[in-house]
């Protein structure tokens, strides 16, 4: 083809009949001058890439970095408060809160997960058992010795069936808990619980419950702050709790409180309708999962695509010439570093899951959202 325009270009330098010289090689006048002026121009006689050079309206990189930094200080803030914020510091060409939101969504800072998180009136009977399981600790109650009771509940998202109502004198043991609840049920695709240190890491860091998940190949997600909507289900399991068992009775100590929190447990599940199910009971729907856990952590291999470096004992990540926080729940722990598709930023994982964004020109952290690959 580059053969036949060079032949066609260089008879058009000197033929006295240009419209017969093209109908000859069965092209247009203007296809024809189109290659003329190339060759006259010593320009390439190959087809040119018909992607423009410039995308319309494409936010620009300055203002997508102002975004994404708004976004790491402010984790669970969306397009509207960080359109707000960038607005009342002076910053102009601010795109429209659609257009953030979906900058934060192509830079991996809300998950597909996450998205069906905050949208708390959807329904999920659809979908399958363990997809994700919600947890969260029902408000703390005085006992008639003087002692408080923290029970921390598990609830299957689709079923409503109650995995586990933990009862404890304190907020600790959560990860001994999951234990016990993947042992009798199996693991979940995902668990979604509040910011709770807890659960959350502080600080940008990870729990070493978040980490058990992971390696377990559980994805952690965290609703909203100050948003309860967002645990919709296990909010309104508690207040069944409340309005059913814990305004009618006292108990004397935490032995007490336990026994009849599992009798009351018990009836909900296999005895009481629920309206959302039809009246069936969540016993009847739910049915565990297939993915057993034996308590044995499988060791991970990464492709050997990527780069992959240790946290050192600070917790750190050293590359190139950046040396940036990551956890100290991650100390001693291969790492593997990505670059994103644009090259502005790049992508840390940890088994298959990517728990940090950086910049690549900065080396700051940009957000710690985790998702799974």
């Amino acid at each position: 083809m580059d053969k036949q325009r060079k032949e066609f270009a260089e008879k058009a330098q000197t033929t006295d009949n240009f419209s017969a010289l093209c109908r000859e090689y069965n092209i247009t006048r203007k296809t024809g001058y189109k290659w003329k002026e190339r060759y006259a121009n010593n320009e390439p006689m190959t087809d040119r890439s018909k992607v423009p050079n410039k995308v319309a309206n494409r936010t620009p990189y300055e203002i997508e970095q102002q975004i994404l930094r708004v976004r790491y200080e402010n984790p669970k803030w969306g397009g509207k408060q960080i359109q707000h914020f960038l607005e009342m510091n002076g910053v102009e060409n601010i795109p429209c809160s659609k257009t953030i939101g979906n900058i934060l969504k192509r830079k991996g800072c809300i998950s597909k997960e996450a998205s069906l998180a905050h949208q708390p009136y959807k329904r999920f009977e659809r979908s399958k058992c363990n997809q994700m399981w919600q947890t969260d600790f029902k408000g703390d109650f005085g006992l008639l010795d003087g002692t408080r009771c923290y029970p921390l509940d598990i609830l299957d998202d689709p079923s409503r069936f109650c995995i586990k109502i933990a009862v404890k004198p304190n907020l600790l043991g959560v990860l001994d808990s999951f234990q016990e609840a993947f042992y009798e049920y199996g693991i979940p695709n995902s668990v979604l619980s509040d910011n709770g240190g807890t659960f959350r890491g502080l600080h940008g860091g990870y729990t070493q419950f978040e980490k058990w998940l992971m390696n377990n190949d559980v994805l952690p997600i965290h609703g909203r702050v100050k948003h309860p909507q967002t645990q919709g289900k296990i909010e309104r399991f508690h207040r069944t709790m409340k309005e059913e068992l814990l305004n009618i009775y006292q108990f004397n100590n935490l032995s007490e409180a336990d026994l009849a929190l599992q009798e009351w447990r018990n009836k909900y599940n296999y005895t009481r309708g629920h309206h959302a199910l039809n009246m069936k009971c969540p016993g009847e729907v739910y049915e565990p999962s297939q993915k057993k856990y034996t308590g044995i952590i499988k060791p991970y291999e990464y492709s050997g695509e990527y780069h992959v470096i240790k946290v050192n004992s600070w917790g750190y990540l050293r590359f190139a010439k950046w040396q940036e926080y990551l956890s100290e729940t991650m100390i001693g722990e291969q790492i593997e570093l990505r670059p994103s598709q644009n090259g502005s930023t790049f992508i840390a994982c940890y088994r298959n899951f990517r728990i940090a964004e950086f910049d690549a020109d900065t080396g700051k952290r940009l957000n710690r959202n985790i998702a799974r690959i």
